[in-house]
């Protein structure tokens, strides 16, 4: 894999979180490269379009994980289970799309006749691992260093809730910053217009419309059940928990910020979820941050892109007609 292609993937890799909508029981999906993946409760469907201007797409029947394994319908543990659920599926769709888009520019012409995946299983596998590492770091270990390093020459900040109060601030400030400069790449600049029109073929959808390009194009780019908004919202939560978590000492606080993942994970859904249907709650103002921060994630999309999303909706749509399941409408 060229350096190039490293860092391309690995851009797209991080933004997984942040593109990606993991409500089961919702209609709702995710921007990849050059296009977008929809799903509803038992269906899959990835729209992408290729160099040459062909739209390929990829579908399959999905089982919701509360269906195999029933304490994923418990609140908390459901959260795990469908973000888990999510995260696979994105993956797969990121491959999917990367292969769509990389084979043609990445090859030679000569070698097209039996071409190989551009993005192997071992690829992604490695991405997954250094984008875990560099989550870590850049949002646990790097706050964390930098309210210590200021807590030594403010003595004050030592206190339990200044300390994570800082460390949260510090951690949102980088979040927001890692944000901005990818949207500076014209790679994710791409990205970030297929995640808007994503939103807007879903909010078409949920409106009951028809669902065409001049309705989707009527309707805004950021959505509650967002992953920008979910990743905003579990910073926010992950600075209130901290604060009631009393532990001492660097390496303490370091592990106790990485053992608390999950639950953190799973408050985070759950608010995220009951935002999501009572969006005139208390709850539902606590969202609104992350509503604001996708107005650097999600951008005007071009009809062609809505074109793509509107296709991916559709395969999922109908497989989802195939499966027979229920669809719940939030």
């Amino acid at each position: 894999m060229s350096l190039r292609k490293f860092f391309r993937l690995f851009a797209h890799v991080q933004m997984l979180p942040i593109l990606e909508s993991g409500e089961e029981t919702l209609v709702g999906g995710q921007a990849v490269m050059e296009g977008v993946m929809m799903r509803a409760p038992h269906s899959y469907c990835v729209a992408v379009r290729k160099p040459n201007g062909e739209i390929v797409t990829e579908e399959m029947p999905v089982k919701r994980v509360s269906d195999t394994r029933p304490y994923f319908k418990w609140p908390i543990l459901r959260g795990l289970g469908t973000l888990g659920q999510a995260m696979q599926l994105g993956m797969q769709a990121l491959k999917f799309s990367a292969n769509a888009v990389l084979e043609d520019t990445d090859k030679p012409a000569e070698k097209k006749a039996e071409p190989s995946p551009a993005v192997s299983s071992w690829m992604m596998n490695g991405q997954v691992l250094f984008s875990v590492l560099f989550f870590v770091v850049l949002y646990k270990l790097v706050p964390l260093k930098l309210t210590e390093m200021l807590s030594n020459q403010l003595p004050v900040l030592k206190g339990q809730i200044l300390f994570n109060l800082v460390d949260g601030l510090i951690r949102l400030a980088i979040f927001i910053g890692f944000l901005f400069l990818l949207s500076r790449s014209k790679d994710i600049g791409r990205v970030f217009e297929y995640h808007g029109a994503e939103h807007k073929v879903v909010f078409n959808f949920e409106s009951g419309k028809p669902v065409n390009i001049a309705n989707a194009q009527s309707f805004v780019t950021w959505h509650p059940r967002c992953g920008t908004s979910f990743m905003f919202v579990i910073m926010l939560i992950s600075m209130l928990v901290y604060m009631f978590i009393p532990v001492q000492g660097f390496a303490a606080k370091f592990a106790i910020r990485i053992a608390l993942l999950p639950l953190i994970a799973g408050l985070s859904y759950e608010l995220i979820r009951f935002a999501a249907k009572r969006r005139g709650s208390f709850l539902a103002v606590l969202t609104a941050p992350g509503l604001w921060t996708q107005r650097i994630t999600t951008k005007p999309p071009s009809d062609e892109q809505a074109e793509v999303a509107i296709l991916a909706l559709n395969g999922a749509m109908a497989l989802e007609a195939q499966q027979g399941g229920e669809l719940v409408i939030a």
